[in-house]
């Protein structure tokens, strides 16, 4: 039998399990950022000796500061940077192209799409003209994923980790508004809600396109709610209001309930839950959180986030807007 992790598991714990299936591994993390939950995600990778850590993130300097100091800590660990804007669709064929150039690292055992956005106060673009959130935080990921995926199932045992959240509940995919009216009809909160909905989908695309054909293994999960650089762009006592009203408008509980804070250590275990726990293999596409899959009537899990149906209608929608179709 498994070990019972439970919502108070941390890294730490889960260390012990693990450190054997993380040694020589090959793991490419985006959104790693100094203090985030990705940079402390890597942090506690470095000391199972990686064979080397790929760390992704948009912004340069944060970028270098991640890299210095994880460096710094382990001396012995292999560390590459890849700078990414996952917004921008040409910056991720461009990050795509470099990781590809690499031919000393031949496969890559973990993706983790751990960066993203939230909550963007004012409706915005991406330079490729789709609202700024459904861009980066699905469109970007599903780009990079698939333009990665020969050195993915390269690995004898591939894992493709996609961030979600249980914000999922917000919003299911708006296919034919994604959009929303050109920003006429923009609440931010329901804009993040449809991205983290299609966080789920896509895990649920890979297990089922690439699972039997490559083994690989791809799962979506819910940290839980951390204060990280994430909600950078929310004024909470703004915010807080704001996200209560669309969940009493639809009825969901966390309408009425208080939030039940982590800390980085409890908030990445599920990254590495997803990542390496070996007992996973029977409920590949799954979402997680609290280190567990997810259980529909005991967690938030909304029906239109698990359909194969709309994964497959995402996957079609999602081929089309990149401009490149990923036959498998």
């Amino acid at each position: 039998m498994p070990p019972p992790y439970t919502t108070h598991t941390t890294t730490a714990d889960l260390l012990t399990d693990y450190a054997p299936l993380i040694k020589d591994k090959v793991i490419l993390t985006t959104g790693v950022s100094p203090n985030s939950l990705g940079g402390f995600f890597v942090e506690q990778l470095a000391k199972a000796r990686p064979a080397c850590l790929i760390l992704a993130a948009r912004n340069a300097d944060r970028l270098a500061q991640t890299a210095s100091a994880l460096q710094a800590s382990h001396p012995n660990t292999p560390i590459r940077t890849l700078q990414v804007d996952l917004g921008s669709l040409q910056s991720v064929r461009d990050a795509a192209a470099q990781v590809n150039s690499w031919d000393d690292l031949p496969a890559i055992d973990v993706l983790v799409n751990n960066a993203g956005i939230m909550a963007v106060s004012e409706y915005s673009l991406s330079p490729d003209g789709w609202e700024a959130q459904w861009a980066t935080n699905h469109l970007g990921p599903f780009l990079f994923t698939n333009l990665l995926m020969p050195k993915i199932v390269a690995s004898a045992s591939p894992r493709v980790v996609v961030v979600s959240s249980d914000g999922h509940r917000l919003c299911p995919v708006r296919f034919d508004d994604y959009n929303f009216d050109k920003g006429k009809t923009y609440d931010r909160w329901r804009a993040y809600g449809q991205s983290k909905t299609a966080n789920m989908l896509f895990a649920i695309s890979l297990a089922t396109k690439l699972g039997m054909k490559y083994k690989l293994q791809a799962y979506s999960l819910h940290p839980g709610v951390i204060f990280t650089n994430l909600g950078r762009d929310v004024d909470w006592n703004v915010g807080r209001k704001e996200l209560q009203t669309v969940d009493r408008s639809l009825g969901n509980r966390e309408g009425w309930a208080e939030f039940n804070l982590k800390d980085l250590a409890r908030g990445a275990a599920t990254h590495m839950y997803a990542a390496f726990d070996p007992n996973l293999k029977a409920t590949n596409g799954a979402y997680l959180i609290d280190c567990h899959v997810a259980d529909p009537l005991v967690d938030t899990v909304k029906p239109w986030a698990t359909s194969s149906f709309e994964a497959e209608r995402l996957w079609r929608l999602s081929e089309k807007l990149v401009g490149q179709e990923f036959p498998y």
